[in-house]
This record gives structure tokens, sequence and C-alpha cells, in this order.
């Protein structure tokens, strides 16, 4: 019996340390031991996979052989310091393969102490993450800056707007905002072709970087758009002499793939600190000058001047009309189905605005929308949709309908002082209904602003409220990695435009893939949105994009005639038969 009992101790010892060698050659993190004095005793095999290195080369070697200069020695003292004190360390780092190779590693540190706490060995085990890394960067360019142009886009305008107006307020000097449209840019294009008007307007943002110094900022906005920040502007005689050569260069012939073309540009400035307003302001009253040069003959510029502008009384009156619009039940809202490609399930739908004017009909919301960015009134109709959502998410689960609604939320209703408080309140007078079911779509543009602010709101409606949270149009370049990050987004949209073109475009098919691959680094759901025909949904498919919503799967529609819809609607068999081929172990 003795001998027995001391046989299976025997064997259970060998099984365990059988486990642990499994464990140390078969892992796929790289790992290296080493005793006190930080010298290398052991790898496994992961280790040279990654590293290039042998075991019997680095036997004895310190970990240092690795080391890169893309860290400082500050940030391995710190790294020493942690790992003394608390007896590890994570992060991540650029090391140096055997073949001078550079790649990013995810780093974790710990010591290994004897029965009295002493050191006795250090055990690292590294991943490689130059993938991820590199993925990132390649995003992050695309979120800063235009592909077409190479020009800052207007996520990294807004950061240099914000330098800019500093340093005017450090010396006392004006900073230029200006709004640029090309004189008849549409006839090449509609003549010559896109590849034409594209290859002219890389020409056009070539002459505008010559044109201005490397420290003021030359901006594409799209199109043939673009937006000028022009620093230590001492008078309005300088800024003049600045446009008239701007204009001037602009003007001179292009020659591209063997045409002249005689093309100008119409130029709106405002100036910073006399018209004293955030960037947005400060565009729309650049683009209001610009329009102004267009109709007094084009090839010119034209001085924001507020004492002239009659945008203001305009935007009055169509405010006017728009509040008693609300007031006499004018609006409606249409609802758009999302559903899951790959399993044909609907599960949401999206709220869509409509205006209906008794006289003038249907009023397309990007006719009145714009006009209320920034006003009270937008918040007014930004808290009626969410009640009249919540409203007809439970009449529809009355009928035995569970699906998640979508509202869209602007950056300035998001802000107010009472958007928390009064989202609560609409969600507790529908007490029996589960905040799940309403989901808060959030445009990038808005994390343009208090970062803090907004993810606390947001964080509060998710965590305290209970309401879902989406990034919309994701992918527009009003959005950084830093966004993502930190915001609480359940869910990320990608922009219609990127969805339609994906099939022609290169570029909005690898910005698509980009997402998709941040999306999944991050955790988050993605829906694509613009999913007009089969074509795109088998793409989507075998990207990995399940969830979709666009005219290809239902347009949007009144709220009444959802029930007949779902009663009747017969998923695409092709995307089922897609789904079911791609396979996969997440649903988006």
């Amino acid at each position: 019996m003795q001998l027995s009992v001391i046989a299976i101790e025997r064997y259970l010892s060998d099984e365990k340390l059988r486990l642990s060698s499994r464990v140390f050659n078969d892992t796929n993190e790289g790992l290296m031991i080493t005793d006190v004095t930080g010298n290398i005793i052991d790898i496994n095999p992961a280790f040279t996979r990654t590293t290039g290195y042998s075991r019997s080369e680095v036997l004895g070697q310190n970990p240092s052989i690795l080391a890169s200069d893309k860290q400082s020695p500050a940030f391995y003292i710190e790294m020493w310091k942690n790992l003394m004190e608390q007896g590890y360390w994570h992060g991540e780092v650029w090391n140096k393969k055997k073949n001078g190779e550079l790649f990013a590693a995810r780093l974790s540190i710990s010591s290994l102490t004897n029965d009295d706490g002493e050191n006795l060995h250090y055990v690292g085990l590294f991943s490689d993450i130059t993938q991820i890394k590199q993925q990132q960067q390649k995003l992050e360019l695309m979120a800063h800056y235009d592909m077409l142009t190479k020009l800052p886009n207007r996520s990294l305008l807004a950061d240099r707007f914000r330098s800019g107006i500093a340093h005017s307020q450090r010396t006392d000097t004006m900073l230029g905002v200006c709004f640029l449209d090309l004189d008849n840019f549409k006839p090449v294009n509609d003549s010559y072709g896109h590849d034409v008007g594209d290859q002219l307007l890389i020409a056009v943002a070539q002459r505008l970087k010559s044109n201005i110094r490397a420290e003021d900022t030359a901006s594409r906005q799209g199109g043939d758009e673009f937006v000028l920040l022009l620093g230590d502007i001492e008078s309005l005689e300088h800024c003049d002499e600045i446009l008239q050569r701007i204009n001037y260069f602009l003007a001179q012939p292009y020659i591209i793939a063997g045409h002249t073309f005689n093309i100008s540009v119409s130029i709106g400035v405002t100036l910073y600190p006399d018209d004293d307003a955030d960037l947005d302001t400060l565009l729309r009253h650049a683009d209001y000058s610009m329009y102004q040069a267009k109709l007094t003959g084009k090839n010119r510029f034209h001085l924001f001047n507020p004492e002239r502008d009659q945008q203001t009384i305009q935007k009055h009156q169509q405010l006017d009309e728009i509040q008693q619009a609300l007031s006499n039940n004018e609006f409606a809202l249409y609802y758009q189905p999302k559903i899951n490609m790959k399993t044909g399930q609907v599960f949401g739908a999206e709220a869509l605005i409509r205006w209906f004017h008794p006289e003038k009909g249907l009023i397309p919301p990007l006719d009145f929308l714009p006009i209320l960015a920034g006003s009270k009134l937008e918040n007014q109709i930004g808290d009626w949709v969410i009640n009249q959502a919540l409203k007809q998410i439970v009449a529809w689960q009355k009928l035995g309908i569970f699906m998640e609604v979508s509202v869209n939320i602007a950056s300035y209703h998001l802000l107010s002082a009472e958007f928390l408080t009064l989202l609560e309140s609409a969600l507790a007078s529908h007490s029996d209904l589960d905040a799940k079911y309403l989901q808060l779509e959030i445009l990038e543009s808005s994390a343009l602003g208090d970062l803090n602010t907004i993810r606390n709101i947001l964080n509060t409606c998710r965590d305290v409220l209970g309401v879902n949270i989406a990034l919309d149009d994701f992918g527009t370049g009003y959005s950084s990695l830093t966004h993502l990050k930190n915001l609480p987004a359940n869910t990320i949209k990608i922009d219609q435009n990127f969805v339609k073109n994906m099939l022609d475009d290169p570029d909005d098919y690898a910005i698509i893939k980009g997402v998709l691959a941040l999306a999944d680094s991050f955790n988050r759901e993605v829906i694509a949105e613009g999913v007009e025909t089969t074509e795109h949904g088998l793409m989507l498919l075998s990207m990995g994009c399940y969830a979709a919503q666009g005219y290809g799967i239902a347009r949007p529609m009144p709220a009444a005639d959802i029930p007949n819809w779902l009663h009747n609607y017969i998923p695409n068999q092709q995307w089922l038969d897609s789904g079911n081929i791609v396979g996969s172990t997440k649903i988006r």
C-alpha cells in the first residue's frame, strides 16, 4: 500500500512536469528566464521564432541584446524600479530581432522569489503586436490626413486651430481662417473624368503648400474645398497681400495628362480675434464670405463683415419656421431596420426624423438639420426624438416586437446641461421598459469637444441609465484612436460613403478593413450603413462584418409599417449562404 501511494505521487509529479514542459515549449508567446543578475538561462521555441536568436546564442546574454533605440534610458530605469518595488512590470516595448528588424511586443516581467522573499529569477513573457501597431498607425494616418492630397483633414485642422488661437493670443497677432472653393472645377470632372480631376486637386494642394509658411496649415475639406489657417497676420493689408499672392499662383495654368487647365479659386476669410468664435462658426463665416467672392466675379477673396451678413437674419427666420413646425406636430420618425446578414435576424432600427410641411411637402433632413446646429431648438427636437422613439419601442413591445432603436444625438445636445436629466426623466416615464432597447448614436465630430466631459456623460448614459452607445459615421476623419479608446461606445458605425464605394474604390475597402481590425482590437461591435446591393453585403460578410442597414435591406418607413414589413421580410439567401461558408467565432 505504501509503495502504491509513492508510485501515484511520483506519477502525478511527473505528469505535472510534463504539463509544464508542454506549456513552456508549445505556447505562442515568447518566454525567457534570467538569473538574478539578469543573464538569460533559458528561452522557449516561440522566443526563437519571434527574435531569430537560437537558444545557444542567447544563453548567458543580457536581454538588452533585443533593445532598440525606441525607448530612452529613463524608460528602462522606470521599468526596473517597478519590477523591484512591485515584483512585476507590464507594458509595450519596441525590440530588435537578430536581423535588425524592429518589432513591437506586449511584455510582462515577473520576479520569482524563494520562501524568504529573495529574488531567484526573472521571467519575461511577450507577444509580437507589430501588425496591430502598424494597423493603428495606418488608421491614425487615415484619421488625420486626406488620403488624396495628403493635406490635414478636419480632425488635424481642429488641433492646428487650437494651437493657432494660442499663438495669436501670445503674440497679439491675427489668425486668418480662409475657406477656398475652386472656380469651374466641375466641368473638368465632367469632361475629363475623376482621375484627371483628382490629379488637378493634388496639384492645387501642392501649390497651396508652396505658397504658405511651414507654420501655416492647408487642409482639404472634401471635393474641391480647402481651408487655410494663416498665422501672424499683423494687419488687413498684410492679409490682402497673402491672399492676392495665393489667388495669383492658383490661377496659373495646370498641365495634367497632356491637357492645360485654367481654373481659379474664390476665397472667403475671417480674422480672429476680430471674429471671436469657435472653429465651426469661423468656418461658416469664411464659407459665407467665399460665396460672396463667387457672386462678385470669382478668382478673388472676400473678408467676412458681420454688419453686412444677412445669413444670420435668414437663419433666424428658418429657426422660427422650424419651431412652428415642432409646435404644429409636422415632424415624424421613420425607421430603417438593421439586420444580421449572416443569420437574417432583424435586431434593431434607426429612428430618422422627417418634416412634412403643410405647403412644401416633405423637406429632406439635410435641408433643415444643419440650420439647427448649436441652437436651443436643436436640443428641443433632440429631446422630442428620444421621447417619440421610447413611446414607439413600448408600442412595438406590446405587439411582441422587441428590438433596439437608435437615435442620433447632436454634439451640442449631448453637452447641454439638461441632457442627462431629461434623458433620465424620459426613461423613467416608461418604467417597465428596459433601457437597453435605446441606443444613442453620437457623431464622431462630438469627440472634437471636451473629451473628458463627453466620456463622463456617455459613461453615465451607459453605466447608470443603461442605454447603449454607438459612434456614428466612423472613418470620416473626425475621430482618432484616442476617441475610440476612451469613449464608451458599444458599437461603431462605418460611414455609408465608404460602404457605397467599397466595391470600386480600393481606398474605401482598405479603410473598412482597417476599421474592422481596429474594432476587433478594441472589442467593439460594428455595423455598416449604406448597404445598397447584394454585392455590398457579400463583400462585408467576407470581411467579417455582419450587421448592416441600407436601401438594399429596407428604406426608412413609418412606424406603422414596421410590423407588416417584419411579417413579410425574407432574408437574402445569398447572404445566408455566404455567412454559413465564411463562419466566425464573433458576430458583429
